[in-house]
């Protein structure tokens, strides 16, 4: 019945051909339903291999989750690119919500002579991203160790994109020798150091990953700029009950982490710290609405993560006196992004095998090409938000400095 019911899901298929192989060895082709090639003699593009059965009781409740999971334990694997499988994800999660209309006392039946696994209250050995050790970052990541967005100038390394989005970003925020800037969320810190090497500010980041605090510490001390750089393991918020101010505050990757409730805090905070008529640029994924995360990547990837729309960012500003200067959409360029991060990572994927094993493996290959597919397929977004605390008129009129 389980089979029947993934025939029915698969059956609906449109456009380039696939193949699936059930748990009895039977292997069958799907799509080119109604295109102009429909020759049968076309090869799939992928296969999809079910190994065993799926909890159809998990599967109905969260379909998402128990796909992630099954192709983690190897229940399913995926013989081919995986990024073909993702690029048709949109349409059989549709497809899934007709099937469900459609056979429901079907699947009701199946159920009933399946034990229904229950919830469990809390998730079991979750990895947080920001534990790992720098050593796995570094294996795939570039030599700046950017864990973000990249600006991308076609065929440049990602090395060089990413620089190409630190100085973009430092360039968005005007910032001019003597600033103070504030990096909220610092990472490895390279903004940090471009900040003080390049434009002559002093600059500070904070962070709440001890990794990544020692990681930048060294790298301060090699570029002799201990009397202009420092970085801190402290919370955005500690960091405003002190009282100190900025010309310039800068945030990226670090909003997905505040937690919807707490946005406002956020921007409180950046209201007690940032100066009169000073900058801040905030860098974040967005959603198109209000919409909840992803509970795979809620569970494996951001736990407590939420990322925000448009509009909920933009309905802050007001309410802190922010006045909004730019607003820029990046989400071609995080599609690219982590389209090269996949590749890197396949490159280094025995090796981290062997340290952290096979489910570990199979857990960031679904992020890194799931998010890159997501970026060219669904309404998911970058941003970068530029706003002034209080009007500032000292600005250039037109964006013409920022290519230069």
């Amino acid at each position: 019945m389980q089979q029947t019911l993934i025939h029915d899901l698969f059956e609906r298929a449109k456009g380039t051909r696939f193949a699936v192989t059930y748990p009895d060895g039977r292997t069958q082709t799907y799509g080119n339903r109604d295109d102009e090639d429909t020759d049968d003699e076309c090869p799939p593009l992928f296969c999809i291999a079910f190994h065993g059965e799926l909890d159809l009781s998990a599967f109905r409740d969260n379909p998402i989750l128990h796909l992630g999971d099954a192709y983690m334990d190897g229940i399913i694997d995926i013989d081919g690119d995986i990024r073909h499988v993702f690029e048709r994800g949109p349409d059989l999660m549709a497809n899934l919500d007709r099937l469900r209309g459609n056979t429901d006392d079907i699947l009701q039946r199946f159920l009933g002579r399946q034990r229904t696994a229950g919830r469990e209250e809390q998730v079991e050995s979750v990895q947080h991203h920001y534990d790992l050790a720098d050593d796995f970052f570094r294996r795939w990541l570039d030599d700046t160790m950017s864990y973000s967005c990249a600006y991308f100038v076609p065929r440049n390394s990602l090395c060089r994109v990413q620089l190409e989005k630190i100085d973009h970003s430092l360039r968005t925020l005007h910032l001019t020798p003597g600033d103070t800037l504030l990096d909220i969320g610092s990472g490895w810190g390279h903004l940090i150091i471009e900040a003080a090497r390049r434009y002559g500010a002093t600059a500070r980041g904070i962070t709440l990953s001890h990794e990544q605090v020692r990681e930048t510490r060294r790298r301060i001390r090699d570029a002799g700029l201990e009397d202009r750089v420092q970085v801190d393991l402290a919370d955005y918020r500690e960091l405003a009950a002190q009282d100190v101010p900025f010309d310039r505050i800068v945030s990226i990757g670090m909003f997905e982490h505040v937690g919807k409730e707490h946005i406002p805090e956020y921007f409180a905070a950046l209201e007690g710290m940032l100066q009169p008529r000073g900058l801040s640029l905030l860098h974040t994924l967005t959603h198109p609405r209000e919409d909840p995360s992803n509970p795979w990547l809620e569970k494996y990837i951001f736990p407590w993560g939420y990322i925000p729309s448009v509009r909920e960012v933009v309905w802050q500003l007001p309410e802190h006196g922010f006045h909004l200067l730019d607003v820029e959409d990046l989400r071609r360029h995080y599609a690219m992004t982590t389209h090269r991060w996949a590749e890197n990572f396949e490159e280094v994927a025995e090796a981290v095998r062997e340290e952290y094993g096979e489910r570990f493996v199979r857990m960031w290959r679904l992020f890194l090409n799931g998010s890159s597919v997501s970026f060219w397929r669904t309404g998911l977004g970058v941003h970068q938000f530029l706003f002034s605390k209080g009007l500032n008129n000292d600005l250039p009129l037109t964006r013409e400095s920022l290519y230069q």
